[in-house]
């Protein structure tokens, strides 16, 4: 995966950056060629053999995880959904797979190595309004209209947001680069034809718990990155 330059996504991220009373918000929006570098093929080898799949295989995804108006992940609030909509189990392809993990790796390298995340830790979202609805949801309190006008239209003019198909991830506690914050979310914005990826994520975590969180050790940040371990499985 290939970061693209794109000085809107920066300013973006910057406004959804900022210090509140209670806690710290760091949001974050970068785009990706799905263009495969060198590690990238390593790590689609890799699936691929691990599992005896080809590139078509299909996947189990996990439903969308909350209601409308709530974000995925782990929610400020109880995010209860009243039994009234129902999801069917979706599916994603090997190399879709591919695409989000290789996502989150780029974008969290080298703190965090994803390789080993689930098809089940990603959901499809049903459609943007839903996806709009779960984020302004979550930043109510902290952007206003004219950044989230901004947020949609900066996003829809880098992916063309009626051409994507949406997913979100929500790992266990174990796995999160975010266990320590009190809400977060993580998206991703494919173009098919555009063979591009938006990833959109954005976390709050309180200004007391961060002292602390900054002495825990690498073996506690969820899929830790091990170069060594990643490059002996290459053959």
């Amino acid at each position: 995966m290939k970061l693209l330059e794109n000085p809107q996504f920066e300013a973006i991220s910057k406004s959804l950056s900022m210090d509140c009373a209670d806690c710290k918000i760091d949001g974050r929006l970068e785009s990706y060629s799905c263009k495969m570098v060198t590690i990238d093929k390593r790590l689609f080898r890799m699936l691929s053999s691990g599992a005896s799949l080809s590139s078509g295989d299909l996947l189990a995804l996990s439903p969308p995880q909350t209601s409308m108006g709530c974000s995925p992940g782990r929610l400020q609030g109880n995010g209860q959904n009243d039994g009234s909509e129902e999801f069917p189990h979706d599916t994603i392809s090997t190399k879709m797979l591919f695409y989000l993990i290789s996502t989150l790796n780029a974008s969290f390298h080298p703190d965090y190595d994803f390789s080993l995340a689930k098809s089940e830790e990603f959901s499809r979202e049903p459609n943007i309004q839903w996806v709009m609805n779960a984020v302004e949801c979550q930043l109510l309190t902290v952007i206003d209209d004219s950044l989230k006008t901004q947020l949609w239209s900066t996003i829809d003019n880098e992916i063309c947001l009626k051409d994507c198909d949406i997913y979100s991830y929500h790992p266990d506690l174990t796995s999160d680069p975010y266990r320590e914050s009190i809400w977060s979310f993580i998206y991703f914005f494919y173009n098919k034809k555009m063979k591009r990826i938006v990833f959109f994520t954005c976390s709050a975590s309180s200004t007391m718990a961060s002292s602390h969180s900054d002495s825990g050790s690498d073996e506690d940040k969820g899929y830790a990155w091990h170069d060594n371990d990643f490059m002996d499985g290459d053959g």
